[in-house]
């Protein structure tokens, strides 16, 4: 990878010997091995058994989980926070799995939808939740720094399985609880 964002650097120009870029090539490699790490997690090793018995039934909400991630297409940052809401069904998942998950998908190339859904779909068939709610508001680099430069836009996505797509009550009431 370092040889090739030294190609990359000499091909927009730049002198790839020039004192401040010495190193550039193997610094600009470690940082992608760091922001793209999801690749080498699995659920498994993230979740590492950390379901609980529970008789609780009701909503179980981790909000404003920050997560960085980087869109496929330009390979540029999108910055943003999770909702995670989840109805149990005799367990419920460690605290901080959730933002486990939430991480382990955001540090993979991505778009902002299918990150959603990879979460939501991930919390129920870890749980097997009764039903799973998942929110991402986020600002997308390839949309503020290139392109049509909107600094002020917010993508929203959301992804509703189980009870929160077919209760209008449950998903009324996870969205009452992220505002």
């Amino acid at each position: 990878m370092k040889e090739h964002y030294a190609h990359i650097i000499e091909a927009i120009g730049e002198d790839i010997n020039r004192p401040g870029l010495k190193d550039t090539p193997l610094r600009a490699a470690k940082a992608m091995q760091y922001l793209t790490r999801g690749y080498q997690q699995t659920v498994e090793e993230v979740v590492n058994e950390a379901l609980f018995p529970s008789d609780c039934s009701e909503m179980v909400l981790v909000k404003d989980i920050e997560l960085y991630s980087l869109c496929e297409h330009h390979l540029l940052p999108f910055i943003g926070k999770a909702h995670v809401a989840y109805i149990p069904d005799g367990k419920v998942l460690g605290l901080s799995k959730v933002a486990r998950i939430v991480d382990m998908f955001a540090r993979r190339l991505q778009i902002q939808e299918q990150l959603t859904v990879e979460i939501a779909q991930t919390i129920e068939r870890v749980t097997g939740a009764a039903g799973v709610g998942v929110i991402i508001e986020a600002k997308h680099m390839c949309m503020m720094m290139r392109g049509v430069e909107k600094q002020n836009s917010v993508m929203k996505t959301s992804a509703m399985l189980g009870s929160f797509r077919s209760q209008q009550a449950t998903r009324n009431e996870f969205l009452s609880l992220i505002r």
